[in-house]
């Protein structure tokens, strides 16, 4: 009886130290595939004013007519948000829903611009029902060819000394912080962020 009651207590501490150690090997590979997984940022499109290039400046007047100024020194250090959007695109309305928060968060380093063409009392309507009062907003289709924009959303991060910074399309929250984060970073975007980082890690 004792025998038997031996090997079972045997058994069991076998069993212990198996599963440890298969949550550790489990631990391991969730820990590499963290570091695997790279994050997504905005999906940036070879037109327009390269990252780094001097933008095209701009001085406009938005729907309420106050003057906007988009590229060139920045009076107050702030880098511009420049957001392309449209009344007619839903991925859009979902993202400027997001612009508050964003405001309250990035305001002191950013300031937000909102851009598009078209019709004027198309856009007007648009801006009202949003509740976009908050954000200038342009109609420029000189600005949007300048850019050269193909796809909707669209933004470019512009630092306040008037150079590209970031751009590229986003689709979601993650796409747009990723330009201010590439912005904060010094790159181009967060995929080269990653590979800089994975290339140092390799080089280690």
């Amino acid at each position: 009886m004792s025998n038997a009651l031996v090997v079972s207590q045997v058994m069991l501490w076998v069993a212990v130290v198996v599963l440890g150690l298969v949550c550790l090997a489990l631990l391991r590979q969730i820990g590499v595939l963290y570091e695997r997984i790279m994050p997504v940022g905005a999906l940036v499109v070879d037109k327009g004013p390269a990252v780094g290039a001097v933008a095209p400046a701009f001085d406009l007047r938005d729907l309420y007519q106050s003057e906007v100024r988009i590229g060139g020194i920045s009076a107050d250090g702030r880098s511009t948000f420049l957001f392309f959007v449209s009344p007619t695109c839903p991925v859009c309305k979902k993202l400027l829903a997001l612009l508050p928060s964003l405001q309250a968060s990035e305001g002191a380093n950013y300031r937000f611009v909102l851009a598009s063409d078209g019709p004027r009392a198309e856009h007007e309507a648009f801006y009202r029902k949003a509740g976009l009062s908050a954000f200038p907003y342009v109609l420029s289709q000189e600005l949007g060819m300048a850019y050269q924009i193909g796809r909707l959303p669209y933004a470019v991060v512009i630092d306040g000394e008037g150079k590209v910074r970031s751009k590229g399309l986003v689709n979601n929250r993650e796409h747009l912080e990723s330009l201010f984060e590439a912005n904060e970073k010094g790159m181009a975007s967060i995929q080269e962020y990653v590979a800089r980082r994975d290339e140092q890690h390799a080089q280690a």
